[in-house]
């Protein structure tokens, strides 16, 4: 199959400077044999972390470490960045032609990735919901490096998107408690739909065996270290970028032998990481999405045209999301239903 010269350009989002986003049109390269060129029908906003590119606020003792798979450009911009990209294969090896798949690519409508860097989307898993394949494989990642135990009291502290995706993955396990805790008592509704019990963060249960903090908030990492019990673990999964935190370690810290331990999806968790690869983290991830329970997450779309405004209204608050699902014109034109929208359509 041969791109038609009128598709040989492709569309892709910018972060140009703090605080300013655009869309920005060059040339498709010809892929080689071993690559394959994908066509774009959804991509997802991972709020936290665009934010803080978006706001030019990535340190630049980090820059190198925190870019991403596929970025182009330096931070803080021009810089071409994100990670969550649900795609068609145009062009490439026979045996992925018309394959839906994800990529950890930026928010652009076509673009050439070798085909190694691709997961398969399986036949049960919506492409809108696939977005979600990067998030949960940073969820998977934080489990690995806990290792949570049977009987296991467990609260995770912020129930954002990642924080409500480690919960989703967490409530399958036979513990003996699991709370997703939360400031805002609106994210009770979020707790219902994914059946986790909720609670505020001066309501939860104490003497955890393990906290996952996801509030990527000061306060947030302090009431963990008071939630977890004697000699027990959080494991910080936030992002601070360029910000201060102070933590009261002179309180529970020493006196009960805590630990804080960073989970960060870069590498695979060193428990797993002799025997797992990325490609074998990011096939369980999507793997997983076969549960509707992560349509929760989905909390927003919008056409890929409007992304700048988009991006604009999630940085300034104006328009509230968990995932914001951007829409692609091939959106509306996918080579064929899957069973999981199939059926959900049935319904």
């Amino acid at each position: 199959m041969t791109i038609p010269v009128e598709t040989r350009q492709a569309t892709a989002y910018w972060t140009v400077s703090p605080g300013k986003g655009e869309l920005r049109t060059e040339e498709l390269p010809a892929p080689n044999p071993d690559e394959a060129v994908v066509r774009a029908i959804y991509s997802g906003i991972s709020k936290g972390t665009e934010m803080v590119v978006h706001h030019g606020s990535v340190p630049d003792r980090v820059a190198e470490r925190m870019c991403a798979p596929r970025q182009e450009g330096d931070f803080p911009g021009p810089v071409k960045f994100g990670y969550l990209s649900v795609g068609v294969v145009e062009q490439g090896p026979k045996e992925w032609l018309g394959q839906r798949v994800f990529c950890l690519n930026p928010h652009q409508d076509r673009y050439v990735v070798p085909v190694d860097q691709l997961t398969r989307i399986p036949d049960g898993v919506p492409s809108r919901r696939a977005v979600l394949t990067g998030t949960v494989e940073t969820a998977v990642n934080a489990l690995w490096e806990a290792g949570p135990r049977l009987g296991d009291r467990i609260a995770v502290v912020g129930a954002g998107l990642v924080g409500g995706t480690v919960a989703t993955l967490l409530r399958t396990f036979p513990l003996a408690r699991l709370q997703l805790v939360d400031l805002n008592e609106e994210r009770e509704h979020l707790a219902k739909e994914i059946g986790i019990d909720f609670t505020t963060p001066d309501q939860a249960a104490a003497d955890c065996d393990i906290v996952f903090h996801c509030s990527a908030s000061q306060e947030g990492l302090a009431r963990s270290l008071q939630l977890v019990g004697d000699e027990g673990e959080v494991i910080e999964m936030s992002w601070y970028a360029d910000r201060t935190v102070t933590l009261p370690l002179g309180e529970d810290f020493h006196a009960r032998r805590l630990s804080i331990r960073a989970s960060q999806v870069g590498v695979v968790a060193q428990p797993r990481r002799h025997r797992r690869t990325t490609g074998d983290r990011l096939d369980l991830a999507v793997g997983l999405l076969d549960d509707p329970v992560f349509d929760a997450f989905l909390t927003g779309s919008s056409p890929f045209a409007e992304l700048p405004e988009v991006v604009r209204g999630l940085a300034d608050g104006s328009l509230p999301a968990l995932c914001h699902v951007i829409e692609y014109p091939a959106s509306t034109a996918e080579p064929k239903p899957d069973k999981a929208e199939t059926n959900k359509n049935a319904r």
